[in-house]
């Protein structure tokens, strides 16, 4: 197995390299689908990084909120960021399939406004990550 605080500190940096794409987007004001789906993707791959810092040694599943709460049982802070986790995971499939709205494509249905929710939302779940890392000494020196 690898060591848990090496392979979170890999999920918890892909994290972050792709919250930073989403804020390129954003500044671009274009790609809201996309950005919607890729500030989903940062999400699960943050929480990620918290649950390999636990040990564990597959992490599988797409769901932020099953993640976060899962999570929240060992540490309470978790549960500050089951709301944005439910809201980003509305991104997972409908951001990418025109099959997955019922009507137009993605490209067409997401705007700005959700773009900006999802990095507040995004923003929020980050944080915490890098603070539970922070605080378990889970994060290694760049």
């Amino acid at each position: 197995m690898k060591e848990p605080s090496k392979e979170a500190q890999r999920w918890i940096r892909q994290s972050e390299d792709d919250y930073r794409f989403v804020k390129y987007l954003k500044k671009e004001g274009d790609f809201f689908d996309k950005g919607c789906f890729m500030a989903q993707q940062a999400g699960e791959k943050a929480l990620k990084s918290c649950l390999y810092a636990t040990g564990k040694r597959r992490v599988i599943g797409h769901s932020l909120y099953e993640m976060a709460d899962e999570l929240s049982k060992l540490d309470n802070r978790f549960s500050n960021i089951v709301s944005e986790s439910k809201r980003l995971d509305r991104f997972y499939i409908p951001t990418r399939y025109p099959n997955g709205i019922p009507g137009g494509s993605p490209f067409q249905i997401f705007d700005k406004e959700d773009l900006n929710k999802a990095l507040e939302d995004l923003k929020m779940i980050v944080d915490i990550c890098r603070q539970y890392l922070e605080d378990r000494g889970a994060l290694l020196s760049k």
